[in-house]
């Protein structure tokens, strides 16, 4: 069996272990050591990966194995893993670690929750390791169904809306991206002679496929993935979503699955229709300039700690897009660090969130004050997380977005460009949201953690429990980590971005 199945198979296993639990002790039990072997998993490949290449190996894809699943319509359980979808799994095992700890208190319907968490979570990593289009879209729907459930029942205010309208939308946006996978699926079969799913193979021969039918399916992919990557004006889902989820499921929500959506516009839309990747940039370049800036003014006038940072999430992942889109080695590896940085900052915000809210039981930003006082471990955690989120020096923000802003103004245009100034100008329109980013975050700290304690019922508050120390120290010291230490991910990350960009046709 091929190592990157376990990423299927342990969640699978942990699934059972979940199921046959009798006590909230034994699911607690399966979700740490499912979860413990999947970190120790991702960690292990990320080491095993970055010896294969520094050892001289400089395949595209490493640990590649394919089994037919459905031959007559050419779909198969393939598998393999680049620098990209490496550091992606490092981040997910991550993320569901540490979910596991912040909801390790929840109440009630404990097992029934893990065992959507799991499912989800399944999902997630099987989409990452998957290079079959139909078995990655199978997977990508498996990361999405259970949040509908994971909302709607655990969930706090309107949550049976915002389940509603998460899943519709989504689903909305799946439609559309089984179009394009067919479509690409028959032309490329067409053109090429060879009908195939392999996305690997499927790039070797795209470039035979018409400008013209690439274009036709380049923005079903594309809108259908960004959909799920908060893409304007496809976003709206997103801040009800993030608002009405509990904690651990709006950290794997914000932390992960969104971006799937990233993963897939870059692997899957530019990759496969480079094309039209270079004819058609400009206009979802435009619309991913506006979710920046617009995510970030939005951010600006919430009132509920939740909608702030789901509006940051809009504006962070508009980012991700906006950088691919320039298609830059440079830009592309500045957008895989802030898939990153937005996963570990974003998760640790919701984690915060969540046990401040669970504490005050309010999450209006005008009721709180003085939180330093009464939980200063999870006021100091808000502070740091904030900081990073705004980009200071030292932390994950600031070289993805420098990564970022410094690849995207020195972009070349391609074709079908409006000017060739359109895209220093979409950079610096970008670069406002650094700014805006600044003033909402230091206004919550300030108003939250400082000044006096308005509610005195506050002051019978106690801080953090071990539990949930564990979830915020690892998030912070990944968040530092990767803003200390960013040279050997982005050195795992340059030569995968920079093979997908030479077949694209940018380099």
């Amino acid at each position: 069996m091929n190592i990157l199945s376990l990423f299927v198979l342990i969640p699978a296993l942990m699934l059972l272990g979940l199921w046959i639990a009798r006590n909230v002790s034994q699911v607690r039990g399966v979700m740490v050591t499912g979860s413990s072997c999947l970190l120790a998993l991702s960690i292990w490949l990320t080491y095993y990966f970055i010896q294969q290449r520094n050892g001289g190996n400089t395949d595209e894809m490493l640990l590649v194995a394919s089994t037919p699943w459905f031959e007559s319509l050419h779909i198969n359980y393939a598998v393999g893993v680049d620098g990209i979808s490496v550091v992606m799994l490092l981040l997910s095992s991550i993320i569901v670690f540490t979910g596991t700890f912040a909801s390790w208190q929840l109440k009630p319907l404990t097992k029934e929750y893990f065992l959507w968490f799991t499912l989800l979570s399944t999902g997630v990593f099987g989409f990452f390791i998957c290079i079959d289009m139909f078995t990655m879209f199978m997977f990508y729907e498996v990361a999405l169904i259970p949040m509908y459930l994971l909302i709607g029942v655990w969930g706090s205010g309107k949550k049976e809306y915002a389940a509603m309208k998460l899943t519709l939308m989504l689903m909305g946006g799946s439609a559309l991206l089984i179009l394009g996978i067919l479509g690409i699926y028959y032309f490329n079969g067409e053109y090429s002679g060879v009908f195939t799913m392999n996305v690997n193979e499927i790039a070797k021969t795209s470039h035979l496929i018409p400008v013209d039918i690439q274009c036709a399916f380049f923005p079903f992919i594309f809108i259908g993935f960004g959909v799920l990557g908060a893409l304007f004006p496809f976003h709206t889902w997103s801040p009800d979503g993030h608002a009405s989820a509990p904690t651990a499921v709006s950290m794997l929500h914000a932390g992960v699955l969104m971006k799937l959506g990233g993963y897939g516009c870059f692997r899957v839309a530019m990759y496969l229709l480079p094309e039209a990747a270079q004819q058609l940039s400009w206009v979802f370049l435009i619309l991913t300039t506006i979710s920046v800036v617009y995510g970030a003014l939005s951010a600006c006038v919430q009132t509920d700690l939740k909608y702030i940072n789901a509006y940051s999430s809009v504006s962070h992942c508009g980012l991700v897009l906006f950088a691919l889109l320039m298609m830059s080695q440079t830009a592309v590896t500045g957008a895989i660090l802030q898939m990153l940085s937005h996963g570990l900052m974003t998760a640790l915000f919701f984690a915060l969130i969540g046990m401040i809210y669970g504490r005050t039981h309010t999450r209006d930003i005008r009721e709180l004050a003085g939180l330093m006082k009464i939980m200063p471990f999870l006021a100091v955690g808000y502070v740091i997380a904030g900081l990073a989120n705004l980009g200071l020096p030292g932390f994950s923000g600031f070289i993805a977005e420098m990564t970022i802003f410094v690849g995207s103004f020195g972009a070349h245009p391609l074709a079908g460009d409006p000017n060739t100034s359109f895209r220093m100008v979409a950079t610096i329109i970008a670069c406002m949201s650094i700014v805006v980013t600044a003033v909402y975050i230091l206004r919550v700290v300030g108003k939250i953690l400082y000044g006096e304690v308005e509610n005195k019922h506050f002051l019978e508050l106690t801080d953090a429990t071990w539990d949930e120390r564990v979830a915020v120290i690892c998030l912070i010291f990944c968040v530092a980590g990767l803003g200390t230490f960013p040279f050997w991910v982005s050195n795992v990350i340059s030569p995968s971005a920079g093979t997908i960009l030479q077949s694209i046709g940018v380099m």
